[in-house]
């Protein structure tokens, strides 16, 4: 049976560990008797790197993260060559990330009909800002795909960790939805989990748009369980 290790980012806000692992049991109770296990690149136990280290055979090693950025161009795959060189009768594959599967946009979607999404509302998305311009571009193109989702072009993208002095990115976004007709300002947020992030976000938009909904984060959404189970499914080895 090939082991199937969801390596989440990890935080300091118990908030994150607990939503990757009630993603974790979704995932191996729709899987059924698969060996799926959790850890970590950062700030949280088991490491990647300790779970890898435990595993023998062959490994589909599955980023819950949203984005192609450094974790999983550079940081995933320099600890599976350590681990592969440390035990040569492992065999890695790392799947990937979750932003590209349309799915995620569904979800998106869905978390802002869960509060209310009304029709002259202005959407205001925000996720994790990166060096990297492609993975940046990507998370771009979700925000249009989102748009394209619900139906309207009142949909703005700020970057949480570029907020801006004061929030002036943040307002800036806000002003810019309002002149074009948004009678009330929605966020969406790009994110696994609730954390500091999302905190900084929220206490902004209480400042600057009194009244603001606030969709909930992804987390275990159905559709992101899809998308990781789908693709482990896909992955696996022909005669597995």
């Amino acid at each position: 049976m090939t082991t199937l290790i969801l390596a989440a980012h990890g935080s300091r806000d118990p908030r994150f560990a607990a939503t990757v692992a009630r993603i974790s049991a979704a995932v191996r109770d729709r899987l059924g008797d698969v060996d799926v296990r959790l850890a970590y690149l950062d700030l949280n136990t088991p490491t990647v790197s300790e779970v890898l280290a435990q595993c023998s055979g062959e490994i589909l090693l599955a980023p819950l993260l949203l984005s192609e950025a450094f974790h999983s161009k550079i940081d995933l795959p320099s600890l599976v060559d350590q681990a592969c060189r440390d035990n040569p009768t492992l065999t890695v594959r790392q799947l990937p990330t979750l932003g590209g599967d349309p799915r995620i946009v569904t979800a998106l979607a869905d978390r802002l009909d869960q509060v209310g999404l009304r029709r002259t509302d202005g959407v205001v998305m925000t996720a994790v800002g990166s060096s990297d311009v492609v993975a940046d571009n990507a998370v771009r193109a979700r925000a249009t795909e989102l748009a394209l989702e619900i139906g309207t072009p009142l949909v703005e993208l700020v970057f949480a960790t570029r907020l801006g002095k004061a929030n002036e990115t943040l307002r800036a976004a806000i002003d810019n939805l309002r002149r074009k007709g948004a009678q009330r300002i929605v966020v969406s947020p790009y994110f696994l989990s609730a954390g500091l992030l999302t905190e900084r976000v929220d206490t902004a938009i209480d400042n600057l748009a009194p009244g603001a909904q606030i969709a909930g984060p992804l987390g275990a959404h159905p559709a992101l369980i899809d998308v990781v189970c789908d693709r482990y499914r896909a992955a696996l080895p022909v005669h597995a």
